[in-house]
């Protein structure tokens, strides 16, 4: 007969997945809505627009990095919870 622990541990990893892949699933509904702000913020033309609206731009490019870095902290942090709450 299988330890409890071991089953939440298969658990945990099932979960983790499925948080995984809905995750990244939603890159293609954030990629939309940031070409949308890109376009009505202009910025593909830096020298129209003013250092607010650029440090803005910037933040806008960096979304998905920092979506995929949650994610996966999400993930590993959901695996790690398990795996050291149960000692």
């Amino acid at each position: 007969m299988k330890s409890k622990k071991a089953q939440t541990l298969g658990i945990s990893i099932m979960t983790s997945l499925v948080v995984l892949i809905i995750g990244l699933m939603c890159i293609n509904f954030l990629t939309d809505e940031i070409n949308t702000a890109r376009s009505d913020l202009n910025c593909a033309s830096p020298d129209d627009i003013s250092d607010g609206t650029k440090l803005l731009c910037l933040s806008i490019d960096t979304a998905i990095i920092y979506w995929i870095l949650i994610i996966f902290s999400v993930v590993i942090g959901g695996i790690t919870g398990n795996i050291v709450g149960k000692r």
